[in-house]
């Protein structure tokens, strides 16, 4: 048995909203990756976080079908909550490489880059109405970030996200990693509003790297 922590991350003004997300600060305690994934598969969370080593900052990230490599929500989540637990980490370790991590007053942020959320293909719409009616497309089309600028001069923009993995996640509430890569497409800072009303704050920053931050909620610790 383990505890399971549940916070919903890149929530808008007030703590609406958000992406749910799944951390097992002792990921010792389900040790193998084919492990990993059931339980990721079972708990249904757009992704699920296994903490190896909070020293250090190694973390392991899953869909309910995949592994990751790197990912923006599991990662402020994860920094997050890290924090609040006594257990401050500057830098965090998924596959893709070193993540710096930190607080900006009610903002939580991570540093990634655009080549480790490879294949999440970004499409302009028209307008923030064109993006709101948007259906869910058809599987095997592809990782779908839906944007339109609802404000171009301010960087306000209007998105949503479709995996497209066809694992129960149809739309992702709000999703880091689809929001480094329309960061360092447009090259410019970013204030997104996805899904329902989460909100996720961008930079584009030297060496190709992209700043994305948000506001991190805690909702419930499940005994597992």
């Amino acid at each position: 048995m383990t505890d399971l922590h549940v916070v919903r991350v890149f929530c808008g003004p007030g703590g609406s909203a958000g992406n749910a997300l799944g951390v097992l600060l002792d990921g010792g305690a389900v040790p193998g990756r084919a492990e990993r994934q059931e339980l990721a598969r079972e708990l249904g969370f757009s992704e699920t976080v296994f903490v190896d080593d909070a020293t250090s900052g190694h973390v392991d990230i899953y869909t309910p079908s995949a592994r990751l490599l790197f990912a923006g929500h599991p990662l402020v989540g994860t920094s997050w909550l890290l924090r609040r637990e006594g257990a401050t980490v500057a830098t965090l370790r998924p596959e893709a490489g070193e993540v710096p991590a930190w607080q900006e007053g009610e903002f939580h942020w991570i540093r990634g880059r655009a080549e480790w959320a490879a294949g999440r293909r970004t499409r302009q719409y028209g307008s923030v109405a064109e993006v709101d009616a948007l259906d869910v497309p058809p599987l095997g089309t592809g990782w779908l970030y839906a944007w339109a600028w609802s404000d171009e001069p301010s960087g306000a923009v209007r998105t949503r996200g479709f995996p497209g993995r066809g694992d129960g996640i149809d739309e992702d509430e709000a999703t880091g990693a689809a929001a480094v890569v329309l960061t360092a497409e447009l090259g410019r800072a970013l204030d997104i509003r996805q899904g329902v009303g989460s909100q996720i704050l961008t930079r584009a920053g030297a060496d190709a790297t992209v700043d994305v931050g948000g506001r991190v909620v805690p909702v419930e610790v499940r005994r597992i």
